[in-house]
Order: C-alpha cells, then sequence, then structure tokens
C-alpha cells in the first residue's frame, strides 16, 4: 500500500511541476506576445511609423509563428517535447532582445519575425506537456492554467509600458521578454519532467515495426478530416478577433484622446478578464456539457465587441474590456484543449502544431485588414463591429468539432 502510496504521491508531483513550468513559460510567452502592440505608440512616434506600417509589425511576429509551430509540433513527436521547448524559448529570447536594438522599420520587421518563430515551436509543446501531465478528464483545466501565464505575461508587458517614463522606454518590454526565457531554460532543463505518455508512446514505437505516419495521414487520416478543418476554420477566425483586439486596442483607446497611461490600464483590464476566462472556460468544459460552454463564452465575445464599438469614457471601457478578454481568450484556451482532444498522443503535436499554425495566418490577417481599414478612414466602431460576424463563424465551427469528436467515441 505504501509503495502505491508514493507512486501516486510521486505522479502527483510531477504532474503539478510540469503544470507550474509551463505556466512560467506561458508568462513568459505572454510578454512576448503583446509586446508590440503595448509598444505601438512610442514606436510609431520613434520610427515615424504610418498606421498601415504597425499593422506590418503587429503581424511579422505572427508570420514567423507559422513555420515554428508546425516545424516545432512535428518535431514534438520526433524529439520529445521538452527538447523543442527549450530551443523554442532560446530562439525567440534571442530575438525579442534583439528587437530593442532594431534601428529602422526593417530591422523591426526582421526581429519581429525571428521572434515569431520561437514563440510558435513553443506553444504546441506547452499543449502537449500540460495535457498529456492529467487525466484525460482533467485535460480542459490543466490546458487553461497554463494558458493563464499568457494573459498574465500580457498584463506585465502592460504594466512595464505603464512605469516606464520616456519616449524611448518601450525598449524595456523586449529586453524583460528577451532575458526571462534564456534565464528559465536551465531550470527547464534539471525540473521539467518530459512527458509520460510521449515516453511511454516512445519505448512502444522502439519494439513495432509500424511506420511514421507523414503530415497529412496524421491530419486527415483516420476520420480525423472534419475535426481538423474545422478546428483550423475555428482558430482562424478566433486569432483574427484575439490579434486585432491585442494589437490595437493600445493605439485605438489613445486615438479616442485618452491617454498612453489610461491605454495601459485598459490593455491590464483586457488580460485580468483574460485569466478569468481562460480559467472559467476550462472548468466549464471539464464539468458540463461543452457545447454550452462554446456558444457561452463566444456569446460573450460578440456582447463584448457590440460594447466596445459604442464605449467613450475609460471607465465603460475598461469594462467593455475586460469581458471582451474573457471571452476571446477564453476561446482560444478553449480551442487548445479541443484540438489536444482531437489527436492521439503519437501526433498530438503535430495535429496541434498545425492547428496553431493556421490560427496564426488569423493572427496577421486582424492586424493587417485592420490596419488598412482605419488609414482608409474608417472608424474604430465600424472596424469592432466588423468583428462580429468572423466570431460567430468561429463559435459554429468550434460547435461541428465537438460533435464530430462525440461522434468518433
Amino acid at each position: 500500500m505504501s509503495s502505491i502510496a508514493n507512486r501516486s504521491s510521486a505522479a502527483g508531483s510531477s504532474t503539478a511541476l510540469t503544470l507550474a513550468l509551463c505556466f512560467l513559460v506561458a508568462v513568459l510567452e505572454g510578454i512576448d506576445l503583446q509586446s508590440t502592440g503595448v509598444a505601438a505608440p512610442r514606436m510609431a512616434h520613434e520610427f515615424g511609423l504610418s498606421v498601415s506600417q504597425l499593422g506590418l509589425a503587429f503581424s511579422a511576429g505572427m508570420f514567423g509563428l507559422l513555420p515554428g509551430a508546425m516545424i516545432g509540433g512535428r518535431l514534438a513527436d520526433r524529439i520529445g517535447r521538452k527538447r523543442v521547448l527549450m530551443m523554442s524559448m532560446a530562439v525567440f529570447g534571442i530575438f525579442s532582445i534583439a528587437t530593442a536594438q532594431v534601428w529602422s522599420f526593417e530591422s523591426l520587421l526582421i526581429a519581429r519575425v525571428l521572434t515569431g518563430i520561437g514563440l510558435g515551436g513553443a506553444m504546441p509543446n506547452l499543449i502537449a506537456l500540460s495535457s498529456e501531465a492529467v487525466d484525460p478528464r482533467h485535460r480542459n483545466t490543466a490546458v487553461s492554467v497554463m494558458y493563464c501565464g499568457m494573459p498574465l505575461g500580457g498584463a506585465l508587458a502592460a504594466l512595464i509600458a505603464v512605469l516606464s517614463a520616456g519616449p524611448t522606454a518601450w525598449r524595456h518590454i523586449f529586453y524583460v521578454g528577451g532575458a526571462g526565457p534564456l534565464i528559465i531554460i536551465p531550470l527547464l532543463m534539471l525540473l521539467l519532467p518530459e512527458s509520460r505518455e510521449f515516453a511511454t508512446r516512445s519505448r512502444e514505437f522502439t519494439t513495432s515495426d509500424k511506420p511514421l505516419l507523414s503530415t497529412r495521414e496524421v491530419l486527415f487520416g483516420e476520420g480525423r478530416a472534419a475535426a481538423t478543418i474545422g478546428i483550423w476554420i475555428s482558430f482562424f477566425c478566433t486569432l483574427i478577433v484575439l490579434y486585432f483586439l491585442l494589437n490595437w486596442l493600445p493605439s485605438l483607446t489613445v486615438g479616442r484622446g485618452m491617454s498612453r497611461s489610461q491605454a495601459g490600464i485598459a490593455q491590464i483590464f483586457f488580460n485580468v478578464g483574460s485569466v478569468i476566462g481562460v480559467l472559467g472556460i476550462g472548468l466549464l468544459m471539464d464539468r458540463f456539457r461543452q457545447g454550452l460552454s462554446v456558444a457561452a463564452i463566444y456569446a460573450c465575445v460578440v456582447g463584448a465587441l457590440v460594447a466596445l464599438s459604442q464605449v467613450s469614457s475609460i471607465e465603460t471601457l475598461s469594462v467593455a474590456v475586460l469581458f471582451a478578454g474573457m471571452g476571446v481568450v477564453g476561446a482560444q484556451s478553449m480551442l487548445y484543449s479541443l484540438s489536444a482532444a482531437s489527436y492521439p498522443t503519437s501526433v498530438r503535436g503535430t495535429g496541434v502544431g498545425a492547428a496553431v499554425a493556421v490560427g496564426r495566418v488569423g493572427s496577421i490577417v486582424g492586424p493587417v485588414a485592420a490596419g488598412q481599414l482605419l488609414s482608409m478612414g474608417k472608424s474604430s466602431a465600424l472596424v469592432i463591429g466588423a468583428s462580429v460576424p468572423v466570431t460567430i463563424i468561429a463559435a459554429i465551427t468550434a460547435l461541428l468539432v465537438i460533435r464530430s469528436n462525440a461522434g468518433k467515441r
């Protein structure tokens, strides 16, 4: 009995350690992902960037996430989640620091693309490590706990921006976002356990003659085509809305006559709401009907967008962005859990990596499209309102994925 209790205690400690370390890495990712949006007003002033150039700068990091997620996910199924996570952190740490040293618009784009490659490689591995550290019944909650680090990191980026006075102090955000990963890598090397599911599967594979599946077979074979396509569409649409808000919210707030400090405060409210939404959706998905949870979270997004297009004071804006963060970041967290549940352990890294990569197309489209509309003289209310039908499409396809997965059980 004592040996069984000891094994159970060791497993619990390993799970807690994995989730804690993944949460810490997610905080650092959150700082880097939101750093450009938070720094945008002062960067635009220093380099004389137009609205459309800002849109390209926002999307440059997202462009790097595409190959990063695909390569990182595929490598994770070959050499392990832990190794690829550490390599990815080294890349985004180095090039985040490089962002603070840019001297022109062109060098800014290059630095953000390379940072994005590292960020993209890390995310599928964080999802796989978190989801495989727990019993499948608690997978949604585990991924949500990890993902809470992302909006917390975003809030820290906004706080650093508020505390950093001066037109050139935006560089502090990138120094913090770059130094953190490089400091944490040795900690991961010593303490982070490899996924037990991956390790078990690797041992089984070495004694089997079963060939490696191609990426196409992973994504569309064995009845996974409907779930894969549905996840891709929902990710794409959700990230259009999310990255439009992440990148343009500070600039839109300043454009409505509010101060940069008030813009930073609004960004903090967005991230506080994000933490609430991420934790809430994870608990709801594990305890209640998944379809009902998905409908509720996307309804929250639509309501927040409508409210956000009408606000005129910092008080009402703060409430609106709080609920926007709850809804849209909670929806993204839900999609990460849903994608992890749609693929078996042996191909989970590839499946999740592909979903993250396709979603990042939306994260590129959102900021660029918003930048083009604003440069054409369209109002912020119209741009925000255009996100509503995109959100509805994301909700419908997410519900279809849940239905498809339930039909395979």
